[in-house]
């Protein structure tokens, strides 16, 4: 399979979508629209804590990390699409956050894949582990 993106590039992009959803999801849900059901501390628990647990590895560039952070992505993503869903007033501020999450999630698993290759860091299928 041809890979179109250097796993560096893909590090890149991965790491703009992390930083940029860590910066934009306070600004949007405390400033740019504040939301009247959450107060801004359930916000910030819900929305930006989250967020912190991969930041150490992301930085470092574990690929585990950004294994695993796709997890926690995937709780923007939907938060994106049902915000598309249930707020026609939302739209633009729901689908700048899905670029993001799709940033993050995308490039984070090619990241993941490539950069665990060139560590020798694999999944062994359980056949080979049974030889």
């Amino acid at each position: 399979m041809k890979q179109y993106f250097s796993t560096q590039q893909h590090k890149k992009i991965a790491l703009t979508g992390y930083f940029s959803l860590l910066i934009y999801m306070p600004l949007w849900l405390l400033w740019l629209n504040p939301s009247d059901s959450l107060s801004p501390t359930l916000n910030m628990i819900f929305f930006v804590i989250p967020l912190l647990f991969p930041l150490k590895g992301m930085i470092q560039g574990n690929p585990y990390t950004f294994a695993w952070s796709n997890f926690i992505v995937m709780w923007y993503f939907l938060h994106g699409l049902t915000t598309l869903w249930v707020s026609s007033t939302d739209f633009f501020w729901a689908i700048v956050e899905l670029v993001f999450a799709t940033m993050m999630f995308i490039s984070g698993t090619y990241y993941a894949k490539y950069r665990g290759q060139e560590l020798g860091l694999s999944l062994r299928k359980t056949k080979d582990k049974e030889q």
